[in-house]
Formats: C-alpha cells, sequence, structure tokens
C-alpha cells in the first residue's frame, strides 16, 4: 500500500465471505458515518471468499484510497479473519462490523464516543429487532444467557459484530476460534468497563449466511469451559511505575 493516510484515527474492520453484492453498499455506508472521525481506514478480510468479493473491494478502492483488502488463501472463520485485520490495523481504536448489511455503520460514531472513557475498552453493538429466523434467535438467546450467567460479563448480546474497541487490548486477549464471542468476559479480565450500545438491527441485502451456527452453544461449550477456567484462574494485575 503506497497512498494510505498517515496515522488513522480509526481502522474498520469488515471480514467478509461470499459478499460480493454487499460490498459496494456497505462500503459507502461506512463511508458516510466515518466522515465525521477522519482520517480512517477501512479494512475488507476476505475470508477464502469463491464470489467476486475481492474485485467487488478492488473496484470500491479505486476511488478510496483509505479502503484495504486482506485475504485469506483458504477460509478459516470470522474469528480469525477479524485478527487478521486487527492485526493490520494501524489505529489505536478498531471498529467491527458484518459484511452482510445488517450492521448499520450509523453507530459507529456513537461506539467510538463510547471509548472516550478511559476505564472502557470495549463498546459492544446490543442488536435489538433482529432480524434473523425464529429458530437462529432462539439458539442465541440460550447461548447468550447460558453464557451470561457463567461467566457473568453483563452483555446480552455478543454474537453482534459492531464492536469498537482498543486495539492494544485485543491484542492481549488470547486468541481460539469464536473470540468475538467471548470479547466482553476477556476484556473485563483484563480489568477494563464495558459499554453497550443498543443498534438496530437490519435484513440482509443479498445473499446468505456464512457464519454462525457452528460456533454457538453446541460446539462452543468447551470454549465456555475454557474462559471460565481463565477468569477463575485471574490474579492481580500489579501496578508498576519505572524509577529513575
Amino acid at each position: 500500500m503506497t497512498d494510505l493516510s498517515p496515522s488513522p484515527r480509526l481502522s474498520v474492520v469488515v471480514p467478509v465471505k461470499n459478499e460480493a453484492p454487499n460490498v459496494l453498499p456497505l462500503v459507502e455506508e461506512i463511508e458516510r458515518a466515518c466522515a465525521g472521525l477522519s482520517p480512517f481506514e477501512v479494512i475488507y478480510v476476505d475470508d477464502g471468499s469463491t464470489d467476486d468479493t475481492g474485485r467487488q473491494v478492488l473496484g470500491a478502492r479505486s476511488t478510496r484510497p483509505w479502503l484495504r483488502l486482506l485475504r485469506h488463501e483458504a477460509s478459516c472463520g470470522q474469528s480469525a479473519a477479524v485478527r487478521t485485520g486487527v492485526l493490520a490495523a494501524r489505529a489505536a481504536i478498531v471498529v467491527t462490523l458484518d459484511g452482510d448489511g445488517q450492521n448499520d455503520p450509523a453507530f459507529i460514531p456513537q461506539l467510538v464516543a463510547a471509548l472516550d472513557d478511559p476505564s472502557v475498552a470495549l463498546a459492544a453493538g446490543q442488536r435489538v429487532g433482529r432480524k434473523d429466523g425464529a429458530y437462529k434467535k432462539w439458539q442465541s438467546r440460550i447461548a447468550n444467557g447460558v453464557r451470561g450467567r457463567i461467566l457473568k460479563d453483563g452483555t446480552r448480546d455478543t454474537g453482534c459484530g459492531l464492536k469498537a474497541f482498543r486495539r492494544d487490548v485485543y491484542l492481549r486477549l488470547p486468541y481460539f476460534d469464536a473470540l468475538h464471542r467471548f470479547m466482553p468476559a476477556l476484556v473485563k479480565r483484563e480489568g477494563y468497563r464495558i459499554a453497550h450500545v443498543d443498534v438496530v438491527d437490519r435484513p440482509r441485502h443479498a445473499g446468505r449466511s456464512n457464519y454462525g451456527m457452528f460456533d454457538r452453544l453446541w460446539v462452543g461449550i468447551l470454549d465456555l469451559a475454557g474462559v471460565w477456567w481463565l477468569i477463575r484462574r485471574r490474579r492481580r494485575v500489579p501496578a508498576s511505575q519505572e524509577i529513575v
């Protein structure tokens, strides 16, 4: 990349897999939502798409030098795509959102503003008026309920893709598949507070879901147990200062 603006204030990471029809409409919405947060960058992470997703991003980039594209040779999952984007991000604040258009970028400024409080490391979107089918909503309700009772993370909807967080705190978290669903509990473990922002869920513009069922409660039960163990094993973090 040779035409990136220096030191962006914000990095927006969008994991995608086979979302070609949704790329340009979402890029345009992100552009409008982030106009007051310049300079910013948007990083699309193509998680092994087999359609024209990559070409659509490159086409949108022709007039948007702040738009970047990273590609996984093979699909590695949503958590891996998010991590790839965060590792490549150049800003101290990162926002994530799903690439299917169900997350409204209009809420990005509100999420970022919640991080003005230095004690807050994660602003988590909480979906209202969800547009998913009844079965998917039922699964999410059970998974979120069990997770909340065990981890006591104070978050009713960890599956919402709209999140804003401090990059350095994210990189301290243990990485595993489905990390994005356990971020509130792990960020609290690091000693930071979580802010919650209600966001309006929208119907998918086109295509079908590529992520979702696999990493819900039934397959993620070992992850849930592992995160519970990590929280139980946390020890006091020492405060230190250099003596000169």
